[in-house]
């Protein structure tokens, strides 16, 4: 079974997604191993989001990595949050490598990556949103990419670290309508989707009433959730879900977002 993406290991496919807007949560931490929950997790005291999100910004998923213009990328590693606001931490490289740079941020933060601008506009409990200052890399970042076919592996990578679009509307596409359920089996298996995406399900602790989820795109671990419960959002390939079942067999998500 593919694993969540992790400061000490290379997640699952899934790309995250993670990964990886609308708002809700699982508990901080940052991507680490594939969790075996032992204790309760600690509820996220939120808020669910602060700062706003860009229309064509770039999102990063809770646990997960986002491959940036230049050969440089960002990971979402871990958040905190007081009930009044919400920071996070952000790693230096699309995957995790000893010794790498990294930032606490909160919206308005800048951060240059591998020689590349970018700010932070919104933080929310299942992604942080960046964007970039200079035009050509809003430009690299929205171009069309050379096969819009999934291969699978790095080839991916213009379907999966995009803001283009027509290839977000494809993969929102691929997904059950809004207000309708996406289930992930808890079975060891991997579901895959149109532009490169697949989600896996690493846990459910049902005494704990909460889960783990991974997703996987373009052989980087783009979202790890772990400790998700009933009503938290989460995010894959742009699309935002609702957490509205736990079961021994499945996580069902329930679309929130067109």
């Amino acid at each position: 079974m593919l694993k969540p993406a992790s400061e000490y290991g290379v997640v699952g496919v899934a790309v995250v997604l993670l990964a990886l807007s609308g708002c809700g949560s699982s508990s901080g931490g940052s991507d680490g191993d594939d969790p075996t929950p032992t204790r309760a997790a600690a509820k996220d005291k939120g808020p669910v989001c602060v700062g706003s999100a860009p229309a064509d910004g770039v999102h990063v998923l809770r646990g997960g990595g986002f491959r940036l213009p230049g050969g440089g990328g960002v990971r979402y590693v871990a958040a905190d949050a007081d009930g009044t606001s919400r920071t996070a931490t952000l790693g230096d490289g699309a995957v995790y490598t000893s010794g790498g740079r990294q930032w606490n941020v909160r919206p308005g933060t800048e951060l240059t990556v591998s020689g590349h601008g970018y700010t932070v506009r919104q933080i929310c409990s299942y992604r942080v949103v960046l964007e970039p200052k200079s035009a050509e890399d809003g430009d690299a970042l929205a171009a069309a990419p050379k096969s819009r076919k999934a291969t699978g592996g790095s080839a991916d990578a213009g379907l999966c670290f995009t803001t283009n679009r027509s290839v977000l509307d494809t993969a929102a596409k691929g997904f059950p309508a809004e207000d309708e359920t996406l289930s992930v089996l808890d079975n060891g298996g991997v579901q895959r989707f149109p532009t490169g995406l697949s989600l896996t399900v690493s846990y459910v602790d049902s005494a704990a009433g909460t889960a783990g989820l991974g997703a996987n795109c373009a052989a980087v671990g783009v979202a790890a959730y772990k400790d998700v419960r009933l009503g938290d959002s989460v995010e894959f390939a742009g699309v935002l879900f609702k957490v509205s079942e736990l079961t021994e067999e499945a996580v069902r998500l329930k679309r929130t977002s067109a």
